[in-house]
């Protein structure tokens, strides 16, 4: 099993939520930041990287020659994430817009999947993507009305705890609705943590029940689904 979208460097003990994950079956990660991400996935074998500026960094200076740079790590394997997010609005909505663009082109100078935020602002993420030809993840899939477009686009669609949640009913729908070969999961922690342990910090141990809900409204056997995530990650991420 993996967790396709982690904050390891946001958890108290990072190595210690690494060997929880193992013991729970979870045996690759894909943190998520800038220099830290790398360093993680530096520090531990099973922990990959991916790399970019959150739009809520839209309103400082971003270096993006340091991202190239990032990204030429070999264990950098995502521009993210990135996006749009109107919702906290802690940036710009032109400068967020710009540096989307800024960053969706060197995913595609560098070959990389991108992995994208988008919060109270799908029609403008959903533009900015159009021209996008290489391979899109939307990380925490919540926005059930943009699913006709990735499924049209083959994006991956990736699932975080929320999906368990009680009044999440459209997201099973749309879970129920991801083809085979393009749904993945992942904790975003350590946000959004599961139903069975809500309230608690949430690591990447946790998605395991996650698996469990999505494996319920596909009809799939856990471990099968498990199995068919991980390659699927494997496919997107070149792992």
């Amino acid at each position: 099993m993996i967790d396709t979208h982690a904050h390891l460097d946001m958890l108290e003990d990072a190595a210690a939520a690494v060997e929880r994950a193992r013991e729970a079956g979870v045996t690759r990660i894909v943190t998520i930041g800038m220099h830290d991400a790398v360093e993680l996935a530096d520090r531990f074998a099973d922990v990959h990287a991916a790399v970019g500026y959150h739009p809520h960094q839209a309103g400082e200076d971003n270096d993006l020659e340091e991202l190239r740079e990032l990204l030429r790590h070999p264990k950098a394997v995502a521009v993210g994430e990135i996006g749009l997010d109107y919702f906290r609005d802690y940036a710009p909505h032109d400068r967020q817009q710009r540096l989307f663009a800024a960053q969706l082109d060197i995913a595609a100078e560098t070959g990389k999947p991108v992995v994208i935020h988008t919060r109270a602002a799908d029609d403008d993420t959903v533009a900015a993507l159009r021209e996008f030809d290489g391979t899109v993840v939307l990380h925490c899939f919540s926005s059930p009305h943009v699913l006709p477009v990735a499924l049209e686009r083959n994006w991956y669609v990736s699932f975080a705890g929320n999906v368990t949640y009680k009044n999440a009913t459209d997201l099973r729908l749309a879970a129920a609705q991801v083809p085979e070969d393009r749904i993945l999961a992942e904790t975003d922690c350590p946000y959004l943590a599961p139903q069975p342990v809500r309230g608690k910090t949430n690591e990447p141990s946790y998605v395991v029940h996650t698996l469990d809900v999505l494996a319920h409204v596909r009809r799939a056997d856990a471990q099968e689904l498990a199995a068919r995530i991980d390659a699927n990650a494997s496919a997107c991420f070149g792992l």
